[in-house]
């Protein structure tokens, strides 16, 4: 099975439903995936939005699992390929594979996306479309990542005030600061 747009569909509704002020960014990504839903394939010509997803995983000391990208660290993304049954499920497959995470879970009521971004062409590396970003909270202890992979420097605990993403260190701090 692979994600599919009514997925896509789904878990931009119900990230709507939580966070209305965003929508007006996050229609024309809801309406093309909308598009695609009713006709089973793509009319655009390859200007549809480009959907990734990413697993935010946090552990017991606020810290974010980010992957080491070029000279620094970032937030691993993915986009989903045909083995993967949700959005969900191929954010945790990139890190499982680049990172080695094991036992990762989540907060009860935190299974919708935690944070959706969207950025206009010319601001990303991936070509003349909009770039969505659905990301979902996960927490982890410190020791649920291969030690190898932390020694060997290919992933880091970073402090999430540290995170290149505004929203996503303001959408933490609004849920971190209260459970320290």
């Amino acid at each position: 099975m692979s994600v599919e747009e009514d997925q896509i569909l789904r878990e931009l509704h119900s990230y709507l439903q939580a966070h209305p002020s965003e929508e007006t960014a996050i229609m024309p990504v809801y309406d093309a995936a909308l598009d695609h839903s009713r006709r089973r394939t793509c009319t655009h010509d390859q200007r549809c939005p480009l959907v990734m997803t990413a697993a935010v995983i946090v552990d017991e000391w606020g810290r974010v699992l980010c992957l080491r990208h070029g000279g620094d660290y970032a937030l691993a993304e993915a986009e989903p390929e045909d083995q993967d049954d949700s959005l969900r499920d191929a954010a945790l497959r990139l890190l499982a594979e680049e990172a080695g995470i094991r036992d990762v879970w989540t907060e009860p009521g935190r299974e919708s996306p935690f944070l959706v971004d969207v950025t206009p062409a010319g601001r990303h590396p991936y070509g003349p479309r909009l770039r969505v970003g659905i990301r979902y909270l996960f927490r982890a202890h410190s020791g649920a990542v291969f030690p190898s992979m932390l020694e060997t420097g290919a992933v880091a605990w970073v402090p999430f005030d540290e995170v290149g993403i505004p929203a996503l260190r303001g959408r933490l701090e609004g849920l971190l600061i209260g459970s320290r």
